[in-house]
């Protein structure tokens, strides 16, 4: 039987072009996302595409059950898809914050739960939950997106904990700034999330081009080869990253909170 994995948020970016690595290595893949006619290229490639839409219960039950009702198992999921809902917290509505939170974590677990129970029963299985290095560190305006990716990597750990002694495995991958449309529409959302004549309105410029010159160069070709190890290392790692810049980063804001606290103030002021 081949292998066979989904993944969700493949419509572009880091999603899409893991999509075509795991095809390259004769996979089966399930590609999930909200807009199917970004996918066309995926399923001319051999992928099966369907609309999905993580924070709707029933989407996530009928792309799950696709895969199990034509492959009869599923050996990975990718849970990629999400975003980054900025601006400031004094003003960002809670309900588009709640959005937030459904689509990059509990999205998530609603498809972990529905995947496990043929993982367990087939003593195998890896969930790969596409965090960020933003869940370490923080900036002005990322607050609700922060706290997702920390919360998914959390709930990732503790899933791992548990599933384990199954044969099943839950890792974490932390992807840094990479050359996407992820930023513009960060900062979109941003300025959208703005409350009419906003004393923040100045914050999200100095955001803007911090992140500009904050950015990795990394590209979504290749944090789609870190999913990739990811899921196919026979010894999997808690955490992945794409660069050493990218764990570096993470280190100075664990291990040295001041130093991180002072770049933000400056930031911020």
């Amino acid at each position: 039987m081949g292998k066979v994995v989904l993944i969700t948020g493949a419509s572009n970016g880091m999603g899409f072009d893991a999509v075509k690595l795991f095809l390259e290595n004769d996979w089966l893949v399930y590609a999930g996302a909200r807009r199917l006619e970004k996918m066309a290229p995926l399923a001319q490639l051999g992928a099966k595409t369907a609309i999905l839409d993580v924070t709707d219960h029933q989407s996530n039950v009928s792309f799950v059950e696709k895969a199990l009702s034509e492959q009869g198992h599923i050996d990975v999921l990718i849970n990629n898809a999400g975003y980054g809902e900025y601006g400031p917290l004094e003003e960002i509505p809670l309900n588009t914050a709640r959005k937030q939170l459904e689509t990059n974590l509990f999205g998530a677990a609603d498809l972990a739960q529905l995947v496990l129970p043929s993982m367990r029963k087939q003593a195998s299985g890896r969930i790969v939950n596409i965090s960020s290095i933003g869940a370490n560190l923080y900036t002005p305006l990322g607050g609700w997106y922060h706290v997702t990716k920390f919360g998914l990597s959390v709930w990732s750990d503790v899933l791992d904990s548990e599933v384990k002694p199954f044969g099943v495995r839950s890792v974490v991958v932390q992807p840094g700034i990479t050359k996407s449309s992820w930023s513009d529409i960060a900062f979109t959302n941003a300025r959208n999330n703005l409350q009419p004549n906003s004393p923040y309105e100045k914050l999200i410029g100095k955001v803007s081009q911090f992140f500009k010159r904050a950015s990795s160069g990394a590209t979504s070709v290749d944090l789609a080869k870190v999913f990739y190890r990811a899921a196919t290392d026979v010894k999997p790692k808690q955490r992945y990253f794409n660069s050493t810049a990218d764990r570096l980063t993470v280190y100075l804001a664990r291990n040295h909170p001041k130093i991180w606290r002072a770049i933000v103030n400056r930031l911020a002021k």
